[in-house]
């Protein structure tokens, strides 16, 4: 394997960790959102990856790398609450409120800045490498 590649797994993890920043943050932010309907209402999401484990295998492509396949609805019910006179409510007098733990959202921005910054740390490490061998030969 190349020690070029590192670059672009290391890429590849740094984006996928940005989009689960930006799904962390849509999450959040939608976290207090009313809806007068339960198909209406906010629904969590969540990225799913994969790393390309055939490419290893692959003698003539190595290198690992974070694919995204896709984002997911949480599928999970919403909170419905008994609000007769908020304006929002059905007509039974229930509000809908999105199934985001604003809990769980904190410990997976955490996981994900942190995440991310370990892959900037792989790319600093692995310039400062290369650059480091460079001066070898001079």
């Amino acid at each position: 394997m190349s020690s070029l590649n590192i670059f672009g797994i290391a890429g590849s993890g740094m984006n996928a960790q940005s989009l689960r920043l930006n799904l962390v943050a849509s999450n959040i932010s939608n976290a207090n959102t009313i809806s007068s309907s339960e198909g209406d209402v906010y629904k969590s999401r969540q990225p799913v990856f994969a790393a390309e484990l055939r490419n290893v295998l692959d003698k003539q492509n190595p290198g690992s790398k974070v694919k995204v396949l896709g984002v997911l609805e949480s599928e999970a019910p919403p909170i419905m609450e008994y609000e007769p006179n908020h304006p929002m409510a059905d007509k039974d007098g229930y509000i809908f409120k999105p199934n985001v733990n604003t809990v769980e959202e904190m410990a997976n921005m955490m996981s994900a800045s942190r995440s991310y910054q370990n892959n900037v740390e792989v790319l600093n490490t692995a310039k400062q490498l290369i650059l480091q061998t460079l001066k070898m030969g001079q």
